[in-house]
């Protein structure tokens, strides 16, 4: 019996991997900011204030906005999913076994990475609504007034992240889900399970954190949360003769940080 891989397996399953991570492992890492091939344990994040226009004299010097810029660490920490491919099975349902073990492993990796945007959502403390009720238009129309009252651009770059029970609730809201309202090409009931409404890119997602009876949707600019990126989707196989099989390991390196707080409002909402 063989004691390693063909080399073209290794490179399928390991495109096979980042394929599916890409695609369907992770749902927020395109909606935030994102750092690539970051090189030691953190990096940095620059938060840019605002500037202010003023005169000048003739023949004066032009005024300097001294706009602030903090910088915000991000950290980043390696994680691992990896699991068992028995040499029997590969040699029966080569191909089969590859696309499940790989999707398994992306997904994991996936949630993963949601895991890290969230949390850092959740950290802010801008909030719309006390979590007494569900999500309303009311609430809906109070995030949206927080959001225009601190200038937070209304630039195509909004996103909406809330949960399933939260979604049902906004298809029962006519401005959101009526093609009246937002025209028949936004409509939520096609397909894909996002949509635009009041300038924001609206999905569901299943992570959300729970407390009690209160689930936490996020209303966020792309620019307010970071994602840093030390080590993308790798795969590595190892035959382990004792076991007859080969252990195949997922790893990547990632971290998230919370850049403007203002520029995120939680949406408390309650949820039976």
């Amino acid at each position: 019996m063989s004691t390693s891989v063909e080399l073209s397996f290794v490179k399928n399953f390991e495109a096979e991997v980042h394929l599916q991570y890409q695609q369907m492992g992770s749902k927020l890492r395109n909606t935030i900011r994102i750092k690539n091939n970051v090189t030691g344990s953190s990096t940095v994040f620059q938060k840019v204030g605002k500037g202010t226009a003023s005169t000048k004299a003739r023949h004066g010097k032009v005024p300097v906005m001294n706009v602030d810029h903090t910088p915000v660490e991000c950290s980043l920490q390696d994680y691992y999913a990896g699991d068992w491919v028995d040499q029997l099975d590969e040699l029966k349902t080569n191909i089969n076994e590859q696309q499940v073990v790989a999707k398994a492993g992306a997904f994991a990796l996936g949630r993963k990475t949601d895991e890290l945007i969230i949390s850092q959502l959740a950290s802010s403390s801008t909030q719309a609504g006390a979590g007494t009720d569900g999500m309303t238009k009311a609430k809906v129309l109070t995030a949206f007034e927080k959001l225009g009252e601190i200038d937070v651009p209304d630039d195509g770059q909004r996103f909406a992240v809330v949960g399933w029970k939260q979604w049902s609730e906004l298809l029962n809201i006519e401005e959101f889900a009526n093609a009246d309202y937002v025209g028949d090409d936004d409509l939520p009931w096609k397909g894909t399970q996002a949509k635009r409404w009041l300038g924001a890119l609206w999905l569901p997602h299943s992570g959300l954190p729970k407390s009690g009876n209160v689930r936490k949707c996020f209303w966020y600019h792309k620019t307010a949360v970071g994602h840093a990126i030390g080590a993308e989707v790798k795969t590595d196989i190892t035959w382990h003769g004792d076991r007859a099989a080969h252990f195949v390991n997922n790893m990547m390196s990632q971290g998230a940080c919370l850049i403007d707080p203002s520029g995120v409002v939680t949406l408390p909402c309650l949820e039976s």
